[in-house]
């Protein structure tokens, strides 16, 4: 599929706000006053920055307001409800953080739930759709979710349990692409199934449907050399968890630790590339590009 920058965007920094905010929420000892200023600032500017990208890709802008009705069917509308609650109990249990000094636990605790929850509606947009095997996996919501928490972790301070995580996304990430690889075989869909002709026998295209592009083509279609694809992934992995990972285990330092998350917001970019990039829309095969 075409891999929109607005949409790598959202993905990535709504991402590491919600997780962010989430270790906020949860933190027995949660930073108050001008610390927990910056904190809760870094959180909502990711988060809030994400989402606001998001509307950058949408046909029709005016009508974003529109998608918080079909909340019952719609994983994009349920997504943004999810966003809005989150964001508005976080914002409560940070103004009490930071004004007053008062931790409010149990909404600190609510707010960390719908952070979480918040990430794993984005990640349901796309594991729903059947038409592109490679996400339509279990898998993908584990992988939003565990990047979410380790980007939180690792924007959080707590580098022990970041460490972990990044490691262990590192490894998820890595098995996805494998197994991904082979999602599109395994859903059975071929040009005999895309077009059903084949009760006919073996089809093949003899012409394409129409000479000029169409959306189905801007937007479904997109191929990425295999070669190029191998190449980006071995990138994505060194900086996304390769390199915050050891830049972490070397004796503490901010300036190593601002590399890491630098590295890893990088590293996360380049993977939701891919993500976009290397999924395979059944539609193409009508066109002969799969």
């Amino acid at each position: 599929m075409h891999p929109a920058p607005s949409i790598i965007l959202f993905t990535t920094l709504s991402g590491l706000g919600f997780g962010l905010l989430f270790w906020l929420g949860i933190d027995a000892t949660a930073p108050t006053g001008w610390v927990g200023f910056v904190f809760f600032l870094i959180a909502f500017a990711l988060a809030g920055g994400g989402l606001i990208s998001s509307t950058f890709h949408l046909g029709r802008k005016e009508n974003a307001i529109k998608a918080f009705r079909q909340w019952r069917s719609s994983w994009l509308s349920r997504e943004g409800c999810a966003a809005v609650a989150a964001l508005l109990v976080m914002g409560l249990y940070a103004a009490a953080l930071v004004t007053t000094g008062t931790q409010l636990h149990m909404l600190g605790w609510l707010g960390a739930a719908l952070s979480l929850g918040t990430v794993f509606t984005t990640s349901m947009i796309y594991t729903q759709l059947r038409a592109v095997p490679r996400w339509h996996h279990a898998s993908t919501p584990a992988l939003f979710l565990l990047l979410a928490l380790a980007g939180g972790a690792l924007l959080s301070g707590r580098v022990s349990l970041a460490i972990v995580l990044i490691a262990a996304s590192g490894l998820l990430q890595a098995w996805w692409w494998w197994d991904g690889d082979k999602r599109f075989a395994r859903a059975g869909s071929t040009i005999e199934t895309a077009t059903g002709l084949g009760r006919i026998g073996q089809t093949r295209a003899f012409e394409p449907p129409h000479t000029g592009t169409n959306y189905l083509l801007r937007e479904m279609v997109h191929v990425v050399g295999r070669k190029h694809s191998q190449k980006l992934r071995g990138i994505a992995l060194v900086l996304m968890a390769v390199l915050p990972v050891l830049l972490l285990l070397l004796p503490f330092g901010h300036i190593f630790a601002l590399l890491a998350v630098i590295s890893h917001i990088a590293g996360v970019m380049a993977s939701r590339w891919l993500f976009f990039a290397e999924a395979e829309h059944v539609v193409g095969l009508y066109y002969g590009k799969r």
